[in-house]
Formats: C-alpha cells, sequence, structure tokens
C-alpha cells in the first residue's frame, strides 16, 4: 500500500527538526543565466548544504525519529554516493554506528566523504538493485535498521523543506525545476510547492539515459529500466520510488530529459559565472534551461534546484575538458 501524500504539516514538522542544524541554502539570482533565457533565473544551491548536497535533509529527519533502541543497533544505507554521506553525517551527530553500501565504480569524492564521516563502506554492484539487496541482508543479520534513499514519507518530507524554504523566500515564483532520481527530492519540492503554490509550476529533470520517471508516467505506473547511462551517477536509479511517484502524479506539472552534454554546459557555467562547483546530478536543472526544454516566458520567475556539489577536482577537470 502506498503511504499518504505528505501534507504541509509534515513538511513544517520536518523544518522545525533541521532548524539550526541543516543549512537553510540561500536564494540566488543567477544573472547570467537570466540574461541567456530572457527571463528571471535563481538558483538553490544544495551544495551548500552539510554533506554537499540536499541529501542531509531527508537523512536527519529520519534518524531524528528513530527509537534508541533503533539507533543502537545502527543504520545502514544503500547509496550511490550522496545518501551514504547524509546517513554518515547524520548518524555521527546522533552518536550511531553507520554501514552505507556503494556501488563499486563509486568516485573517490563520494567514498571518501562517507568514509571520513566515519560510516563503514560497503561495495555491492553497480545498480540500485544491488545495493538495496545487501543492505536488506545487513538488516538481517545484524538488526540494523535501513534508511531508505528516497521511497519513504519521511524522507520525502524532509527533502522537502528545500521547496518550503523557496515558497516562503520567493513567493511570486512562477516555475521550479527540480532533478529526479530516485524522487525524494521531487517530491518533496513539488509537493511544498504546490501546498503554498498551487499556481506554480513544478518540472523535474532527468537523464536522457534514465528517464524512469517519464517511463513511468508513459506506463502509469513504476517500471523497472533495463539499463542506465549517464554522468549523473545520483540519477541512475532504475525505478521510480512507488510513494514518490504517488507525489509526482498528484504535484509535479512535467518532467523532461537531458543529455549529459547539456549537464557539462551547465556545470561549466555555474562554475565559470556562479562560482559553484555542482556535479552532474545538482546541474541538471541549469542544464534543462540551457537546452530549451524548459523555456521560462519573459518576465516569469524560475528556480533551479541544484541538488548537490560532491564531485572531486580530478573528475570534475576530466568532466569540463571533454565535455
Amino acid at each position: 500500500m502506498t503511504s499518504p501524500l505528505v501534507s504541509l504539516d509534515d513538511l513544517r514538522s520536518a523544518a522545525t527538526l533541521l532548524r539550526g542544524v541543516a543549512v537553510r541554502t540561500p536564494l540566488l539570482r543567477f544573472d547570467a543565466l537570466s540574461d541567456i533565457v530572457a527571463g528571471d533565473v535563481w538558483i538553490k544551491p544544495e551544495m551548500l548544504q552539510r554533506g554537499g548536497a540536499f541529501k542531509f535533509r531527508g537523512a536527519y529527519t529520519y534518524l531524528s525519529r528513530l527509537s534508541p533502541d533503533a539507533r543502537a543497533r545502527g543504520v545502514v544505507a544503500p547509496s550511490s554516493g550522496n545518501h551514504a554521506q547524509a546517513v554518515a553525517y547524520a548518524a555521527r551527530l546522533f552518536g550511531v554506528p553507520a554501514t552505507v553500501v556503494m556501488p563499486t565504480n563509486v568516485t573517490t569524492a563520494k567514498r571518501g566523504g562517507a568514509e571520513r564521516l566515519g560510516a563503514t563502506v560497503e561495495l555491492a554492484g553497480t545498480t540500485t538493485r544491488d545495493r538495496m539487496e545487501r543492505a536488506l541482508e545487513l538488516v538481517a543479520l545484524h538488526g540494523m535498521t535501513l534508511v531508505p534513499p528516497y521511497d519513504d514519507a519521511t524522507i520525502i518530507a524532509g527533502q522537502g523543506t528545500a521547496g518550503l524554504e523557496i515558497a516562503e523566500e520567493l513567493p511570486g515564483l512562477t516555475t521550479v525545476v527540480v532533478p529526479v532520481g530516485g524522487g525524494g527530492l521531487s517530491a518533496g519540492v513539488a509537493a511544498a510547492i504546490k501546498l503554498l503554490l498551487p499556481a506554480s509550476r513544478v518540472i523535474g529533470v532527468e537523464p536522457s539515459g534514465a528517464p524512469k520517471l517519464s517511463k513511468a508516467r508513459e506506463a502509469g505506473e513504476p517500471v523497472a529500466l533495463s539499463h542506465t547511462d549517464s554522468i549523473a551517477d545520483g540519477l541512475l536509479a532504475v525505478r521510480i520510488g512507488t510513494t514518490n511517484f504517488a507525489h509526482h502524479q498528484a504535484f509535479l506539472d512535467q518532467v523532461v530529459t537531458v543529455d549529459d552534454a547539456d549537464m557539462v554546459r551547465a556545470m561549466r557555467l555555474l562554475l565559470d559565472r556562479a562560482k559553484l562547483v555542482a556535479e552532474p546530478s545538482g546541474a541538471v536543472a541549469v542544464a534543462a534551461l540551457l537546452a530549451g526544454v524548459v523555456t521560462p516566458a519573459p518576465g516569469e520567475c524560475t528556480v533551479c534546484v541544484l541538488s548537490g556539489g560532491n564531485v572531486e577536482w580530478d573528475g570534475l577537470r576530466e568532466l569540463l575538458a571533454n565535455g
């Protein structure tokens, strides 16, 4: 059974838990992109969040609601990188032992970040399915609590606090553009924006090599992709979350896709003109405007959510040089 949709009270309760712990990331007008698209474009840089990505919001909210007994047994998180670091960070704040299950091809920056934050790292395969299967094995073996990466109402509410901040600070906005991976951020942000500003549009963006939400919308239900391929390692879930899909159907107006080259162009613009380092997953919203798949009308106020910036120097240099 699908969990109920998160409410405004759920989102505000998560915001209360995060107050003074998570970073309230700023909204910044992005003049360079505004000039290119002839619109009023703002960015929400979640690479400035603790752990380098939006994921801390959901992870801390989830751990804050665990019983002392559950915390004592430890937590486990399957993740390509950002969720792992977020859970490791939240676990350290609560004094909870954490194990993270990461792909065998995890980037140096993301594995190193989880290890520096005190998590035990296990490697398992290259797909979301591989990581989840190993995480569930650890739950069965050691009594750990699984911290789901996205398919959970508490996680969605935590990630949605980014949307609350946007709506509170820029109530005249027209459109919010948000990355789509497994669906936690996009579901939470869409819920927050639509519940507070129902006339605004919310558009999700996913890699053309991992269109799990696009395919789910075509089918009318989540479907598993046989293969994903993109430089956006944080957006390569093979299936949109069930709870997330219900939120997307209720609150998300549209989903579009962008190519890897569009992401690299967006990363370069953010670095050159905004002085912000975005990983490919974090740049997809800006990429959608640069590629013209999202086209603000003159005078429209558009917010691009930049989901994270966990990319190491060598990887960033290679991406920008070869893009």
